[in-house]
Parts: C-alpha cells; structure tokens; sequence
C-alpha cells in the first residue's frame, strides 16, 4: 500500500501502503552480510495499489456515518477493518520487495521517509480540529490540549497505550502509523529469520500467527484476572506476520487456484457472516467466538483478497485495479487516510450530524470523499512524494 519509476531503478519490485497505513514497497531489507542478491527480480503487483484505495475507502465510509448516517450504518463499521487490509499488505509487500544487500539502517531510514512528513504536516492540521484549552463538551471529539500527549503523537508511541485519549492523540488515524512503526522495527530481524522458508514454511507462519492470535484473544476473555491485555501494536502484529508468511509462500512458487472473483466473494459472504452474527447475537452459532477472533478472521479474509490479486498480476492476467485512475488513488490512498477525518469532524463541528438516517446523505458522502481526495491529492504531490524522495538518501 507507486512511484514506479524511482522503485524501478531501486530494484523495489511491487506496489502499496498502508494507512490508513499505508505501506508502499518502496522498502527492502537486509539478510545475512555476504548474502548474494537473487538472480531474478519478482514480477510488479500494480492491483495491489488499486486494491488499497478501496480499503482506504472502506474505513473513510465507516467514519462517514458520524456525519452522515446511513441506513447499512452497523454494516459499515467493518470499515474499520481497512487497516487490518493495510496491516497484511505491509507485510506482504516489504516481504516480497526485500533484496538481501539492503542494510538495516537503510531500511529504518526508507520506513520514516515513507511515513512520517506527511504524518507530521496531518497532525498539525489535526490539532486545529481535535484539540481546544477549553473543549465544548458537548463536542466528544475535541479533547483539552496536552503537549505531552501531542509529543508522542509525534513520535508515534501513543499507540503503546489502551488509554483512548492517548491512543487516538493527535490526528486520530495515526494510531496506526505507531502500529507501523513497530513492525518496520522488527521486520528486518524477522526477514533474517525467515527468508530460507518456502511454501510450507510461509503457511506454516501464516497459520501460527492466526492461531496464536485467536487462541489469546479467547484466553483474555475467559480469564480476563489471568491473562494481560497487550497493546495495539502487539496484537495486530497477527496480520503482518500473516502477511509476511503469504509473501514467502508466493516468493517460493506457491500458486493457488484463487480467482479474483472468487476470493471477492468469499470475503463478502465472510465480513457479511461477521455482521450477521453480531445482529444476531443470540441465535447465531458460534456468535460469541466469531465476535472474539473477529480480527484473525478478517485477516484471513483479507489475504486471501491479496493472495488472488497478487497470483493474478503474475500470471499476466488482465485487471482493473491496475486502471490509471486506481492506481493514482491508491497512491494517495495513505494521504487520504490522514486527512479524511480532520475533514470530515471540521465540517461536523460548524454544521453538525448532517441530519437523520437516510440514503439522501449520500450527497454528503460524495461531497466530503471529493474534498477529501482533493486535499490527498496536494498533500502526496506537495509533501509525502518530494520529502520522501528527499529523505531516502542516495540511491
């Protein structure tokens, strides 16, 4: 979750960020020292930058709903499940870029100019919006100004904390970045351990990490005195692992029958199934334990939409996500994740909830996603593009 002709002369071989995250392959990693590099470049998978910009659509509509309600309102709160999307795409698409000779300060260098100017430039805008000395309480959104918690925004530590006024400090949607920024940690350190893997082994973590994360998350709930609550960037670490055990699989020739049709359905009848359980509770089977591992779910689900798109691109098939219009979405897709919301809850303060649920508030839908592509749009132009091109050193 791109700038294919710097990438192209880089040697990075894929496309896309993450969010909300927003993660473009711009970044390889390091291996053993002496390593030698492959033989042969891995094939660009341009639709996964198209697919992205629907996720970042998916979390845009979701919010959306604090202004302008829709009658499928409870059905779009799985929008926020587009971030556990850029979550697997990060770690796809760093696994299956990553050149062996890359050093790991390289890499650490390449990660902050990918996230972080237009994370900075988001932020300040943001505490115009999300912050007042004296906050109208009335208006839960604005929280009291606090230049320490402001700082770890900065930073991007605050998603370490459970506590929501530190979580969601500063521009609320880079909560994720700190997620981010705890893989980009780790990643180069799991790559070295990793990268002898193949198929079996690539699904093998795949499975682990899908396991391990469900078998906590119901541990948690049936001894809450026993077990601890772990922080965001611990427990979303289950969708990059996956991600990162997909990308093994397919480095290592693993190529599935999954049509990209088929794999759109299967998520639609998956993340639907999620939602109808949770309406229906009660009479749902297994309501309670799908509700727990919901997010190890949709993390399956999602990589399956990758995994199809990504078999698709290289076998040469035909797809519109790699469409000119797409692709320059997805590339704004992780500016446009940034901004959405201090939009959108600007526009809610000096107007309020745009009235009461109803398909009409569709307008306001296609009014706010213009201004808000619109404002991406200048910020990847003006600020993400030429700073991370600046920042990322010499090639």
């Amino acid at each position: 979750m791109t700038k294919a002709a710097e990438e192209k002369e880089e040697g990075q071989e894929l496309v896309a960020p993450a969010p909300l995250a927003h993660d473009e392959p711009t970044a390889p990693v390091p291996a053993e020292p002496g390593a030698a590099p492959p033989k042969k470049r891995l094939p660009r998978v341009e639709s996964l930058t198209g697919l992205r910009w629907w996720a970042a659509f998916f979390v845009f509509a979701h919010h959306m709903t604090n202004l302008a309600p829709l009658p499928i309102h409870k059905f779009l709160k799985y929008g926020t499940s587009g971030v556990t999307f850029f979550f697997v795409l990060s770690g796809f698409v760093l696994t299956w870029s990553a050149q062996p000779h890359t050093k790991v300060g390289t890499f650490y260098r390449r990660r902050f100019a990918r996230i972080w100017p237009a994370h900075a430039v988001a932020l300040l805008l943001a505490v115009f919006v999300f912050y007042r000395f004296d906050p109208d309480p009335a208006m839960s959104w604005i929280k009291p100004f606090d230049i320490g918690i402001l700082l770890l925004s900065l930073v991007l530590l605050h998603g370490w904390s459970n506590e929501p006024t530190i979580l969601y400090a500063g521009n609320p949607a880079s909560w994720t970045l700190s997620v981010e920024m705890f893989f980009y940690a780790y990643f180069p350190f799991v790559w070295r351990l990793t990268q002898r893997l193949k198929v079996p082994g690539g699904l093998l973590l795949c499975l682990a990490a899908v396991a391990v994360g469900g078998g906590y998350r119901l541990a948690l709930f049936h001894f809450p005195d026993t077990v601890p609550v772990l922080p965001q960037p611990v427990l979303h670490s289950v969708a990059f692992l996956f991600g990162i055990g997909l990308a093994i699989a397919l480095r290592s020739g693993w190529r599935p029958w999954l049509p990209v049709p088929l794999a759109f359905a299967i998520f639609s009848v998956g993340i639907y199934t999620l939602y109808y359980s949770g309406v229906h509770a009660k009479t749902f089977p297994l309501a309670t334990t799908m509700g727990l591992t919901q997010k190890e779910i949709l993390t399956v689900l999602y990589g399956l939409l990758i995994l199809a798109v990504a078999s698709r691109d290289m076998r040469g098939g035909r797809s519109w996500l790699r469409s000119k219009p797409l692709v320059a979405l997805g590339q704004w897709s992780y500016s446009f994740y940034l901004v959405h919301a201090t939009i959108l809850y600007a526009i809610k303060e000096f107007h309020g909830v745009a009235g009461p649920i109803g398909w009409s508030n569709l307008t306001w839908y296609a009014g706010v996603l213009a201004l808000s592509i619109a404002a991406s749009a200048l910020l990847y132009k003006l600020v993400e593009h030429p700073l991370e091109k600046r920042l990322r050193g010499p090639r």
